[in-house]
């Protein structure tokens, strides 16, 4: 009885203590490349970092080279640069994402105009986009939130009617697909993220991608410190514009390469682990699993379910009932939470209209005066309230045991939801 009774009110957990690992594994290769710069005496842009970004390159399958830098977040400031998008300019993105799909833009005065994501993917709804473009439309930032790819050809086919550009955040999407073609290579500038959650962690750090050596250029002059000249080159030389200091440092490009080396297998396993989860809550009561479109390919960065609230019978106060199922299953043991507990329009800069300070960059042209209101994204919304998310119990060193535990403290708790 123990077992069934739920760890919340006193039974046993359906996941016991110390049989979940941490994530990243690190092992000798870490180790040996990073003490390998130090004993090089190797600190800023060395051996392992030019390595890194030619290696990061041939995994994606890309002839331009790749920029290192300290953040997804830089990358992303990176590429509305590269793009153009400057003072005047509005870029659309999706209504559920991370801030820094959207407050890279506003490093820039740019104008984020949002667009509702749709149901099944969590990705942007691309049937809304088109009623979202004004003669100030400059870029489509195309998320592909938790690993699932956005439907890129119907991406492509609206930024070649409207003779934009595309940048594509893949900071939670290394090593999806789509139609067989890695995501990071169809836009003009994509993003990719190095942080402690992503499935290549070096910490921190991120990666600069670009379809030409033009547009590499550009989003380099944030990289140092606004001129083109790259750090290896000796000599005077020019700043051309505002630069950033984007580098990152050697000891973090050496741990990054060494996870760059594991990550197919680590994109195995997970795949593996999250096929076994998919299955085992198949008839799960009241839980809304993720689905995978036809042509996509996930890396199942973070495992999002959401949860019937009507059937439940809660629809009236979904977040607050949602909270009391991810305690339980926190308490069976299960690594779960809210990834983000509302639309990015609802948050406090974009309600305020006051980036960073005296109303820009909204007060900076006063003539785009895009829609912010919640009730606008009513699908983000409902999303926000009724989801929860995995990041580390599908992952390696985790296998199917994990897996299997994870999947009957699910059951366990939707199970008993009426004791919640």
């Amino acid at each position: 009885m123990a077992r069934n009774k739920l760890a919340l009110l006193g039974g046993e957990k359906a996941v016991p203590d110390g049989l979940m690992k941490s994530w990243p594994p690190v092992d000798q290769t870490d180790r040996d490349l990073i003490l390998g710069s130090l004993d090089r005496k190797e600190y800023t842009y060395g051996t392992n970092y030019k390595l890194l970004e030619r290696e990061f390159s041939e995994w994606l399958g890309i002839s331009t080279p790749s920029v290192f830098c300290n953040s997804g977040t830089a990358a992303l400031h990176m590429a509305v640069v590269a793009c153009g998008c400057g003072v005047g300019d509005e870029v659309i993105a999706p209504a559920y994402t991370w801030p820094s799909s959207v407050t890279c833009c506003l490093h820039h005065n740019v104008i984020p105009v949002f667009v509702d994501i749709e149901w099944s993917t969590m990705n942007i709804d691309v049937d809304r986009i088109e009623a979202a473009i004004t003669p100030r439309t400059k870029a489509i930032i195309a998320v592909h939130l938790h690993g699932l790819p956005v439907n890129m050809d119907a991406i492509g086919r609206i930024a070649k009617k409207h003779k934009l550009l595309v940048i594509e955040d893949c900071c939670q999407a290394h090593g999806a697909t789509f139609k067989g073609q890695k995501v990071g290579t169809f836009g003009d500038c994509a993003a990719f993220s190095c942080n402690h959650n992503k499935l290549m962690c070096a910490g921190e750090g991120g990666f600069f991608v670009a379809a030409n050596e033009r547009l590499l250029g550009l989003g380099k002059t944030l990289w140092y410190f606004g001129e083109n000249r790259p750090p290896s080159e000796d000599g005077d030389f020019h700043t051309y514009g505002m630069g950033w200091m984007y580098r990152s440092t050697e000891l973090v490009a050496s741990f990054a390469r060494a996870q760059l080396a594991k990550l197919d297998g680590y994109i195995a396993t997970i795949a593996e682990n999250a096929g076994r989860f998919h299955e085992l809550v198949a008839d799960c009561p009241h839980l809304v699993r993720p689905q995978v479109p036809d042509g996509m390919v996930t890396n199942w960065y973070n495992y999002t379910v959401r949860f019937d609230m009507a059937a439940l019978g809660h629809a009236h106060e979904p977040a607050a009932f949602r909270n009391k199922i991810v305690d339980a299953l926190r308490a069976e043991g299960v690594q779960t939470g809210v990834w983000q507990g509302w639309p990015v329009p609802k948050m406090t800069v974009f309600q305020a209209r006051n980036g960073y300070g005296k109303g820009c960059p909204w007060s900076c042209q006063t003539e785009s005066r895009p829609d912010y209101s919640p009730a606008s994204f009513p699908v983000a919304q409902k999303h926000a309230d009724c989801h929860t998310g995995m990041t580390f119990p599908l992952r390696p060193p985790n296998g199917l045991e994990l897996a299997e535990r994870v999947a009957e403290a699910f059951h366990k708790v939707l199970g008993n939801a009426d004791k919640l």
